[in-house]
């Protein structure tokens, strides 16, 4: 019998990973903070819990995707939380992006009910959550990870196990150290072209297929030189996760300056208003700096 899945937070990324669950014939009860998110998948076939204790109760497998610690904390240890309806034998999967020493700790009050956790962060933004090719980092038991295996597959493309609980969230933090740097080393080169007065298109179609190629070269860039500044990913978002990246190094005892200044030009796009546009935003700061716009 297939596992029932609950399924706990269904913003930009959890609808379409929700979806894409039932779509693998997957029964999903959901629950969100407000109700009306859940519409579109209840019409779809979806069942509505009240409480995240509720999900628990008529799910074997529980997977959250809220913003931020605080909120995986109080879904699954608050009030009417998951660990108030969790049954001995099920799983939490938090795919959250959030600090790995709290995961640690809400795996550990999960076991005392008998209950499994991974911590499964995810890359790959909105188009990989509704394409179902998203990156998924897990953290958790070689059991447990087996047996959900089948879950991740109808979300995901590279799934792997990393380590033991809270190893899925550092690698996560690692991902987004190497994703903002290039997102800066890309604002940088767009800055130069524009500056010194290339054709932006023919400029990133010479770069993209070389050594400089990236990600961000390839779907963020465009977007820029289009001043199409829609979120994929929010920069408030990446912000909270740059300060736990930052976080996580101040407890190594490491310095990340590369990682810093992203923070850094970030906050700068915030303090302009601009938290809830996409992180190619980030080269807003680099043009109020230098005096120059991209575009095509």
């Amino acid at each position: 019998m297939a596992e029932r899945i609950g399924f706990i937070g269904l913003g930009i990324m959890g609808e379409p990973m929700c979806r894409n669950l039932m779509k693998a014939g997957y029964a999903c009860t959901v629950n969100t903070r407000t109700k009306s998110r859940a519409e579109k998948l209840l019409s779809e076939g979806a069942v509505w819990a009240d409480s995240p204790e509720e999900t628990a109760v008529k799910s074997d497998v529980i997977i959250t995707i809220v913003t931020d610690t605080p909120d995986v904390e109080k879904v699954i240890l608050g009030e009417n939380g998951i660990i108030e309806g969790i049954r001995p034998g099920s799983v939490v999967i938090d795919m959250s992006t959030i600090s790995p020493s709290a995961t640690q700790a809400m795996a550990a009050a999960l076991r005392e009910k008998g209950a499994d956790m991974l911590d499964a962060p995810v890359s790959g933004g909105d188009t990989g959550a509704i394409a179902g090719t998203l990156s998924i980092m897990v953290g958790g038991r070689q059991e447990v990870f087996d047996r959900c295996l089948p879950v991740f597959e109808a979300m995901g493309k590279s799934i792997n196990l990393i380590g033991d609980h809270g190893a899925g969230q550092m690698t996560k933090l690692c991902n987004q150290v190497a994703v903002s740097v290039a997102n800066l080393a890309m604002a940088e080169a767009l800055i130069l072209a524009a500056k010194a007065g290339l054709d932006m298109e023919k400029m990133l179609a010479a770069i993209s297929g070389g050594a400089a190629g990236s990600w961000q070269l390839s779907n963020l860039a465009p977007r820029i030189i289009k001043r199409d500044f829609d979120p994929g990913f929010m920069v408030k978002l990446q912000q909270k996760d740059l300060r736990l990246v930052l976080g996580a190094a101040s407890e190594l005892g490491l310095g990340l300056p590369g990682a810093s200044l992203a923070h850094q030009l970030f906050n700068a796009v915030e303090a302009a208003g601009e938290g809830d546009e996409g992180t190619q935003a980030l080269v807003k700061s680099l043009e109020r700096m230098s005096g120059v716009e991209v575009h095509g």
